[in-house]
């Protein structure tokens, strides 16, 4: 349960040889992460988070019984041996969890029914795809070598910032990624776009940018091959306890580490005197003190609405007055619609699959982007998201936030209207691929854009903030590498999620691994870090308190 707020630090003085003291905006899992962290390093921290839940994005919420997991997809670190892994060991992330991994990534379906799946085997990914498409075999031929050969490197660079690897870290790191080089830079040199138009075959050149799912639009061919490669051994699974079971797995090692987590404790403004960040104040006007702040929350609020926008340099200008409002550097809003099913589907059926829409069925969809929808078996993922003989489907889109947030402003009556078309679509659409399961559906809850917002703050509803391979992302990681996650002109400050260090959730976790090591390096004390100890296994109670989003359902 949420805990209640409470004093945290009103003095502006410590005692002699106490702790150094860490306030830490959002409880996210950058945020938790660097609690944690900071907690193993010596510091004494309090995390204030505005929600009555942790994980920020990576969250759940019930319904009617149904838990109904908003955030992940896939999870990079669920295997063993490499960097990634590490990182959630430390954070007691998978503590008594199973792992699901499926052996393809994703199925896409074309307006016509034929389908192309995309197998993390590159030998039975490259027998499939010849069978669709034999005079694309050159292209095939070519991708699949490539998979082969990532499937060959280990390399997850998350646990030290480039400016504070040692010698022998970076040695170790040449020596993975020089055999390498040509591979990572062909392959990140190639526009998926471009590559993918080359293809004969209709269906292939539509399905291939819909690997993850959507279409990134901007990415080139290396994200697609590291995470099957990742796939392929294991290291992308699904946890069990999905995106809210992450989060309480995080905040329960946090806590057992003797940090402190305030819900409902909505920072207003970073408290700055001569320079240098002394506290924060609350909303509700409480001030709390501390030798450090670090904000692992939005980065537009934090930089322009809690500092005033007092403390910037002409890369953060940049990202924001310039960046944030250009096309493809934003990662989308989405709609997701959630299905309480009684029963399950066709056991034949892919736990992922992107369907491509005609132009009829996409002019059904309020503000769809491109043309699809994705339909994930939630209860395929993990257990406990429904009743027993009950399953959940996961239904979503990307669409255009300023869409849904006009609605939700000026119009709240057309807001659930189109709310409720979204549940009659997929109500209908769910019947016509699968007969008879249209009758089965007890209920349909649907979040968009505006519900991302108004939950967690995140500029434009996006839930990874910027797109990778873009400028916006060269000019986040100077934040991390020159600026060493702080602001120019204020000390005693630092900067850490998914706007500073990337939207995934293991460079949101890294992130706060590297913000720590960077305030210990300020601080004087040594940076330590140790796997979880574990625990029981992992059981549906552990997700606590499940809040609504709202007071009724639309479907």
């Amino acid at each position: 349960m949420p805990r209640d707020n409470g004093p945290v630090w009103s003095r502006r003085d410590r005692a002699p040889g106490a702790k150094p003291r860490v306030l830490i905006i959002g409880a996210g899992i950058s945020g938790m992460a660097t609690g944690c962290y900071s907690q193993m390093s010596g510091m004494e921290t309090r995390i204030l988070e505005k929600h009555v839940l942790p994980g920020g994005c990576c969250t759940a919420w019930a319904r009617d019984g149904y838990i109904f997991d908003y955030c992940i997809e896939w999870l990079t670190g669920t295997g063993a041996n490499n960097d990634a892994a590490r990182i959630w060991r430390e954070l007691g992330a998978l503590d008594g969890k199973t792992i699901a991994n499926f052996e393809m990534f994703n199925t896409v379906v074309g307006e016509d029914g034929r389908s192309v799946t995309f197998y993390n085997d590159p030998d039975r990914l490259e027998r499939h795809l010849l069978e669709i498409s034999p005079v694309d075999a050159p292209l095939i031929r070519g991708f699949c070598r490539d998979l082969r050969r990532f499937i060959n490197v280990n390399l997850y660079p998350f646990l030290t910032p480039p400016p504070l690897r040692t010698a022998r870290e970076k040695l170790s790191m040449l020596r993975t990624v020089l055999p390498a080089f040509r591979l990572f830079w062909r392959t990140a040199a190639t526009s998926m776009e471009k590559w993918c138009g080359k293809f004969q075959d209709p269906l292939l050149r539509k399905a291939f940018p819909n690997i993850f799912y959507q279409d990134h639009e901007v990415f080139p061919l290396l994200p697609y091959l590291f995470n099957m490669a990742s796939a392929y051994h294991g290291n992308a699974g699904f946890p069990q306890g999905g995106s809210l079971g992450l989060a309480r797995s995080i905040e329960e090692r946090y806590t057992s580490l003797g940090g402190r987590v305030d819900y409902r404790a909505r920072v207003a403004n970073i408290l700055v005197e001569d320079g240098r960040a002394i506290g924060v104040e609350l909303k509700n006007g409480t001030r709390h003190y501390a030798d450090h702040v670090i904000s692992a929350c939005d980065g537009y609020t934090t930089i322009y609405g809690m500092l005033g926008g007092r403390y910037t340099s002409p890369t953060i200008d940049t990202l924001y007055n310039e960046m944030l409002h250009e096309p493809d550097i934003l990662y989308p809003g989405v709609v997701s619609a959630f299905v309480g099913l009684d029963g399950d589907v066709d056991p034949d059926a892919r736990h992922a699959t992107t369907y491509l829409l005609s132009e009829e069925d996409s002019k059904e969809l309020p503000a769809v982007m491109q043309n699809s929808i994705v339909v994930q078996l939630r209860s395929r993922y993990s257990d406990g998201f429904a009743p027993p003989g009950k399953s959940v489907i996961h239904c979503t889109y990307f669409s255009d936030f300023d869409y849904w947030k006009t609605l939700r402003s000026t119009d709240r009556k057309e807001y659930w209207a189109r709310k409720r078309q979204v549940v009659d679509f997929v109500r209908t659409f769910l019947e016509r691929h699968h007969p008879g399961i249209g009758d089965r559906i007890e209920t349909v809850d649907v979040a968009s854009p505006a519900t991302t917002l108004r939950y967690t703050g995140n500029f434009n509803g996006s839930i990874l903030a910027w797109k990778s391979f873009t400028k916006a992302e060269d000019l986040a990681n100077k934040l991390v590498n020159k600026d060493r996650m702080r602001l120019p002109g204020l000390r005693g400050f630092s900067m850490t999620g998914q706007w500073i260090g990337g939207g995934s959730l293991i460079r949101t976790a890294s992130a706060g691994r590297y913000v720590t090591q960077y305030v210990c390096e300020e601080l004087g004390l040594g940076f330590r870090a140790w796997e979880s100890p574990g625990g029981e296994p992992w059981h549906r109670d552990k997700l606590g308190y499940l809040p609504q989003l709202d007071t009724w359902p639309v479907g």
